[in-house]
């Protein structure tokens, strides 16, 4: 498929949207936002969430504590919880405190792997608690802006990009000012302990996910409006093309399991950039393993004009993140 039938494809798309039915708020505890990514835990568990002040929460749906999000971990190797907790976003005590974005779990070990902007990629063990850090370097050069991640279901292996190698998370209003294209897209083997650069010179790498039977895995550019492939396995193993090329910017991209089908939170900017993101039209766009605009939801009704970063789809039904919002969201779409 040509780029120019994948731009008039999402056009028609995005000009005639489907709107999402908003069924829950699953709030944060008072004082943070900032759940901008989610996982779900082998035992559908969940969704787990990161927060502005450095903590990864649990939701309970039943037992003790039920319909709220309880503290389950955090990113930081050498957090300070009198110092940190209860902290808000783009503070300079987020370089001590961490800031979680990217999250997915190893479901062979129930362990949790995180992208915090400012430590690199760590894990939590199976109970929780403390992280461990995994990356902080990649060949002697540190990580800026750790973002996105994915785990492969069967390997293992830890797929996840660098935002910019210039701007760090608390310069977001900069970076997206800046035309920056110095993003990466890296590859991490648990069993060798060892960190492959896959992609470079990306435009605000934000989002990862690999595919189903883990033959590529996709990247998102904020910045550059696109989502790149790389191949893993096969003929074209070790080669890059372009996915889909969007007319907004797209943040996480998420694998639907049961289809191999992607998520997208794609974000449309409506007037000029006051800090950190100016106001947007936020959608959901479900994409087919081939790169073809298959659903464009609106999600007005869930984030207002603020900006989302996930969509994903678990056991049916949908959830949302927002770097800037109190809680996730839990809708399901008008089709």
């Amino acid at each position: 498929m040509s780029i120019l039938t994948t731009l008039i494809l999402l056009f028609f798309f995005i000009c005639s949207p489907s709107a999402a039915y908003l069924l829950n708020e699953l709030q944060l505890p008072p004082h943070l936002s900032g759940p901008e990514s989610l996982a779900f835990d082998r035992n559908g568990g969940g969704p787990y969430v990161g927060s502005s002040d450095g903590r990864i929460f649990r939701y309970n749906a039943t037992g003790p504590r039920s319909g709220s999000f309880v503290e389950y971990g955090y990113s930081s190797p050498i957090r300070n919880k009198e110092m940190c907790d209860g902290l808000t976003d783009f503070s300079d005590l987020q370089t001590r405190c961490g800031r979680p974005l990217g999250l997915g779990f190893n479901n062979q070990t129930n362990e949790l792997y995180v992208a915090d902007a400012y430590f690199g990629l760590v894990k939590i063990g199976p109970n929780g608690g403390a992280p461990t850090q995994l990356v902080r370097d990649v060949q002697g050069t540190p990580l800026i802006f750790t973002d996105a991640l994915d785990v492969d279901p069967e390997t293992g292996i830890v797929y996840f990009a660098q935002s910019s190698a210039n701007f760090q998370f608390r310069n977001l209003t900069a970076l997206l000012n800046s035309g920056d294209s110095s993003g990466s897209l890296y590859m991490y083997d648990p069993k060798t302990n060892q960190t492959r650069e896959l992609l470079r010179g990306l435009s605000m790498a934000a989002g990862v996910a690999g595919s189903n039977d883990g033959s590529f895995v996709l990247v998102t550019e904020f910045l550059g409006r696109r989502i790149q492939r790389f191949w893993v396995r096969g003929d074209r193993a070790n080669t890059s093309d372009t996915f889909a090329v969007l007319l907004g910017s797209p943040d996480n991209i998420k694998r639907i399991p049961t289809s191999n089908h992607f998520w997208v939170a794609v974000n449309n900017f409506l007037g000029p950039p006051p800090p950190p993101i100016p106001p947007v039209s936020a959608t959901g766009v479900r994409y087919s393993e081939n790169g073809f605009a298959l659903q464009i939801m609106s999600l007005l009704d869930e984030y207002g004009t603020q900006a989302v970063s996930e969509v994903q789809e678990f056991n049916g039904t949908l959830y949302g993140g927002s770097l800037f919002a109190s809680y996730a969201a839990v809708f399901t779409p008008y089709l």
